[in-house]
């Protein structure tokens, strides 16, 4: 398994799960910066499919994310995940299902059930850890 710092440093398109177009939520907050550091970001949340947030478009479901990535050839490194732990096992298995290179739960989100099936399918795993804290702690 890789480090955070070598996932992050190695990935450049984020998937983030959950994310919300009210500048208030920290999805949206977590996915400026994001941007901002130079990640691609894709923003994922049915309620706001075919809108976009931060000049990006919204899709309903990772896969449908990963479809459009796929016609130019790039893929989904990381899966950042912002719903309830509970919620998390469904969006392990889209994870698994577009291939993606890790998947990251945030602060409060930990699932071992849906961790384990993400490792046994050879993802990386992060659970409660916000990747803006732990983007910006290597970059000082």
């Amino acid at each position: 398994m890789r480090s955070i710092a070598q996932i992050l440093h190695e990935s450049k398109i984020i998937a983030i799960v959950g994310m919300s177009n009210k500048p208030d939520r920290a999805s949206n907050e977590v996915g400026a910066y994001l941007k901002q550091a130079g990640y691609q970001i894709i923003p994922i949340n049915p309620s706001y499919a075919g809108q976009t947030i931060h000049d990006e478009t919204v899709y309903a479901s990772l896969q449908e994310a990963a479809d459009a990535l796929a016609s130019s050839g790039q893929r989904i490194d990381i899966v950042d995940c912002f719903r309830k732990s509970e919620d998390i096992p469904p969006v392990a298995r889209e994870a698994i299902a577009v291939r993606a290179g890790c998947l990251w739960m945030q602060l409060d989100i930990e699932n071992q059930a849906a961790a384990d099936l993400a490792r046994a399918a050879g993802l990386d795993v992060v659970m409660n850890r916000c990747i803006k804290i732990e983007h910006r702690s290597l970059q000082d």
